[in-house]
């Protein structure tokens, strides 16, 4: 094990939540702002420790608004930065969300979810808030959305995160939950060489007069997934950001056609490159009767009720979602016309199940294997729902 670049390489036993650092830093995180919450407060201590080492800041701020204005503050003079937090912190982060969507701020927010509503179960799992991680800010938007299920790929997309919020210039939620969050795993980190890392694109100050800086830009080939080019405070423009609605100068432009093209922007960088956004994992979905699709823990929990649905001969495919936001629609949509049923297990009392039947129209069955929080799915009541979704009754 070596340390190279603030990252150390090789191959460790690890905490999830300390993963979710790790893969923060190798991607160039050097400015993080947080308040101690359950189960996220190890993704802070472990940055407090670690951005001093490589030269980065680490603030407690007195809340979560504060924390995720201090991230988008330090965005704006040019640093990759981040905050983590859980349930209640979560919602209290939404406002601030949106206006970094608004001011299109590149920075990655991570949610460890516990059980909720409200306090709820600060120690215990929960996937309650995926929901509220496409709807949660007012107003219309696109987000983008991971799920890691496991302390490795906390690491991988962490990394994934940053990357995604420098190439389209927004916000990107990383929606892990406590039991990936808490769980210790092998977790290998490459050496930073081996790594793509993408930078948000920056006008160089000797690009522009520092009165011609514009905070958006037609597409010179009129392509909708076009991003603009940034800058850094500081570096010699006259620039204004603002969460009003803004004309291409950032200044507040108060009218309808401003507020249409404003709000245009910033869905179709996202929608128009769901291709390379949307990330999943597909097994056995050929000839299948039956598909699971599922997200973090609960997709783990799904792997040994699709084992043993299969040694009872019965066609099951695996769908995970690696992104949650943009959904895949167009996906489950085509699938639906191919299989008999959808089951969805989620630790919630059933949220992203109602994307899967919607994207499926009713084409066919949709199943939900839902529990409010507190533990994980039961194996067996999702192999239930799978002999379910194919036709068998189970003989009492």
């Amino acid at each position: 094990m070596t340390e190279q670049k603030g990252s150390l390489t090789g191959e460790h036993f690890m905490l999830g939540d300390h993963a979710c650092a790790e893969g923060a830093i190798l991607a160039g995180c050097r400015f993080f702002a947080g308040y101690p919450i359950t189960p996220a407060t190890e993704i802070a201590e472990r940055m407090s420790v670690r951005l001093p080492q490589v030269e980065g800041k680490y603030v407690q701020m007195e809340d979560e608004l504060a924390s995720m204005n201090a991230v988008l503050g330090a965005s704006w003079a040019g640093v990759k930065s981040m905050t983590a937090t859980s349930g209640p912190g979560f919602s209290l982060m939404m406002e601030n969300l949106g206006l970094g969507i608004m001011l299109e701020t590149p920075c990655v927010l991570v949610n460890v979810q516990r059980g909720g509503p409200s306090t709820g179960l600060p120690t215990l799992v929960g996937q309650q808030d995926m929901m509220q991680a496409r709807w949660g800010s007012h107003g219309d938007y696109e987000i983008i959305a991971l799920s890691p299920g496991s302390p490795q790929e906390l690491f991988d997309l962490t990394i994934r995160a940053f990357n995604l919020s420098e190439k389209y210039r927004t916000p990107v939620l990383v929606m892990t939950d406590a039991e990936v969050g808490h769980m210790t795993e092998k977790v290998v980190i490459p050496p930073v060489e081996e790594i793509e890392i993408l930078h948000r694109p920056l006008v160089s100050r000797g690009d522009l007069e520092p009165d011609h800086f514009r905070i958006y830009r037609a597409s010179p080939k009129g392509d909708p997934g076009y991003v603009s080019p940034m800058v850094k405070a500081g570096d010699g423009f006259r620039i204004h950001v603002t969460g009003l609605t803004h004309d291409e100068r950032g200044y507040p432009a108060m009218n309808p056609e401003a507020n249409e093209l404003n709000v245009s922007r910033i869905m179709q960088k996202i929608t128009a490159n769901q291709k390379d956004i949307i990330q999943l994992e597909k097994e056995k979905l050929r000839g299948a009767d039956v598909v699971v699709v599922s997200y973090g823990i609960s997709a783990r929990t799904s792997l040994w009720p699709i084992d043993q649905a299969r040694k009872e001969g019965i066609k099951v495919g695996y769908l995970r979602l690696i992104t949650v936001w943009p959904f895949p629609e167009e996906f489950i949509s085509k699938l639906a016309e191919k299989v008999q049923a959808f089951v969805v297990p989620e630790i919630n009392m059933g949220q992203m199940v109602r994307e899967v039947q919607r994207s499926a129209a009713g084409k066919t069955k949709v199943i939900g294997v839902h529990k409010p929080g507190g533990d994980i799915l039961d194996p067996r009541d999702v192999l239930e729902a799978i002999r379910q979704g194919a036709g068998i009754r189970q003989e009492a």
